[in-house]
């Protein structure tokens, strides 16, 4: 993996960013490079990508509001193919359902799959918790910090 993609994969749970490394290494030995476009969110920076394509220009982007998205946890990436010529966003071209099968063989839940706002780049893990966030996550996250969070959604795995 790149260096932007390591730096990134530092701020979100070792678990998640082992699984993304293990699919990043079996997509490499197949010829694809993936970089890690995003990871930890603050509750801002998720703020401001829920007005793209709604009160701020732009195209929507997620269906996910503040403290209603794993990026806010710490337990989910975005990935993209990296090309010579830079991240490739098409999202059409068949090395897309590579990445989200392999990502999802390697143990990661797979935005691709959700019903509702299909997010092809978006990968989580989050343990004994929902698919989104629930109120019990928020609560934790406001009270006690990330790491707990990551200690409660592990718990049956750290104890």
């Amino acid at each position: 993996m790149d260096v932007v993609s390591e730096q990134r994969l530092s701020e979100v749970y070792p678990g998640l960013a082992t699984l993304v490394r293990e699919m990043a290494a079996q997509l490499e030995a197949e010829g694809i490079d993936i970089r890690v476009t995003q990871s930890l969110r603050t509750v801002a920076e998720q703020e401001a990508l829920y007005a793209e394509g709604r009160t701020q220009p732009g195209s929507i982007v997620t269906d996910a509001r503040a403290g209603y998205s794993w990026h806010n946890f710490g337990l989910a990436v975005d990935v993209a193919p990296l090309t010579p010529q830079g991240v490739d966003w098409n999202t059409s071209h068949p090395v897309w359902i590579h990445i989200v099968d392999v990502g999802v063989h390697c143990g990661l839940v797979a935005g691709a799959e959700f019903r509702t706002f299909p997010d092809w780049p978006h990968f989580q893990l989050t343990g004994r918790f929902p698919v989104t966030p629930d109120d019990e996550a928020r609560l934790i996250l406001a009270n006690r910090g990330i790491g707990a969070v990551w200690q409660e959604a592990f718990l049956a795995q750290n104890g």
